[in-house]
């Protein structure tokens, strides 16, 4: 279970990033009234938000 759950702290992680990164090159460049990086933004706080959720059960079952 400890395998699973890094497995997936660290997918979720490196989604984060890239979400982030695709957002703020969208930023960077000013494509368009900004929609497509405003939606990339709220994905990563859904996906930071997730990975920190599966992060503090890892660290649950760490210490049980």
């Amino acid at each position: 279970m400890k395998t699973i759950l890094t497995i997936l702290v660290a997918i979720g992680m490196l989604a984060t990033l890239g979400t982030l990164f695709a957002g703020m090159l969208g930023l960077a460049k000013g494509d368009g009234t900004g929609e497509r990086s405003n939606l990339l933004m709220r994905w990563r706080v859904v996906l930071q938000g997730i990975t920190l959720l599966l992060f503090a059960l890892l660290l649950a079952i760490s210490r049980g």
